[in-house]
């Protein structure tokens, strides 16, 4: 690990673990409680980046519409959609950013479980922090988290499924006509990943140590309901002609 990983990111975290298995002296409990931590220190970032993914959504129809308006003139088409996205405010790039910055705090988690269950480095600590004598990786009295755990695993993947299921985009219409076919291809390539990230999950959880698919697990279980909330603040009844699951609306 380079310095500048180990100081902004490794060290705190592992102070905060070691600090809190002080005060509660379950690791599996500390997890889930800087879980929520983190969560809280992304919200603004994370309600951004699911309210982008929404308006990129909402936008495909008409996204569509310039496509099929301007066939063929792709310097056109390229223009109109920055216009289009501009209008409406909307950063195709937006829903990117969470995602990049939680990578590095998932690796700092990483390495922390793997050295609380293992040559855990005491040098890190602060010198407010206290020392433990040892640091214990069964949680609840019954569960391992330094072994591989199948179940965190599948619960991992269940809601990364469920996550990606509510982004899904819809099916156009049969009367869309040619306007139809990117969107479809775009569709198809969605339900291709909506099943495919789960499995990836569940490959990877199960290579992991069950404290980190338990946090994986918690990250994605808290996104998903932070996504419920969002879309139940801001689904609001429109007018207009709209497409839902292949009917044309109006």
């Amino acid at each position: 690990m380079t310095g500048f990983f180990t100081t902004i990111l490794y060290q705190p975290i592992f102070n905060l673990f070691v600090g809190l298995y002080d005060l509660i002296p379950d690791i599996g409990i500390i997890i889930f409680i800087i879980t929520i931590l983190i969560k809280l220190a992304l919200h603004p970032l994370t309600t951004k980046s699911i309210k982008a993914q929404k308006e990129l959504q909402e936008l495909q129809p008409k996204l569509e519409a310039l496509k099929k308006e301007h066939k063929g003139d792709q310097q056109r088409i390229a223009k109109e959609t920055m216009q289009l996205y501009t209008e409406h405010k909307v950063n195709p790039l937006g829903s990117c950013l969470p995602m990049l910055i939680q990578l590095p705090v998932f690796f700092a988690l990483y390495y922390v479980l793997r050295g609380l269950f293992g040559e855990i480095r005491f040098e890190l600590l602060y010198s407010f922090v206290p020392r433990p004598d040892t640091i214990s990786s069964i949680s609840l009295g019954i569960f391992d988290l330094s072994q591989r755990s199948i179940v965190l695993a599948v619960l991992a993947a269940g809601t990364q499924y469920f996550q990606a299921r509510m982004m899904q985009s819809r099916r156009p219409p049969k009367e869309a006509g040619e306007g139809g076919k990117d969107e479809s291809m775009a569709s198809m390539m969605n339900t291709q990943m909506l099943y495919f990230l789960p499995v990836m999950t569940l490959l990877i959880g199960m290579s992991f140590p069950g404290g980190l698919t338990l946090y994986w697990f918690l990250s994605t279980l808290f996104m998903l309901l932070q996504q419920m909330w969002i879309f139940r603040k801001h689904d609001t009844p429109s007018s207009g002609t709209g497409v839902i699951e292949g009917e044309v609306i109006g």
